[in-house]
């Protein structure tokens, strides 16, 4: 009985860092583009440059909930407190 309840807690706390993670990337990859938008606004000269540049930014911001998925997966997987 006892690992059946930690397997439900695993996967509930799988499901909320999935979530969490996923929520705070999307944020974060809306105010990425809104200021590289609002330097393209500025400076149309450099639109080319903060381009690219947001899309490196975005790529290393959805990076993160990647991670976080993954370690979700080992919990639920893997899980160290099975036995």
């Amino acid at each position: 009985m006892d690992q059946t309840i930690v397997v439900q807690f695993s996967l509930i706390a799988a499901t909320i860092i999935a979530c969490v993670a996923a929520a705070c990337a999307s944020f974060c990859d809306s105010r990425v583009a809104v200021r590289a938008i609002d330097g393209m606004t500025r400076q149309p000269e450099l639109a080319g440059q903060l381009f690219t540049n947001m899309l490196v930014a975005i790529g290393l911001v959805e990076s993160i909930p990647i991670i976080a998925v993954v370690i979700a997966i080992v919990l639920v997987f893997a899980n160290p407190f099975l036995g």
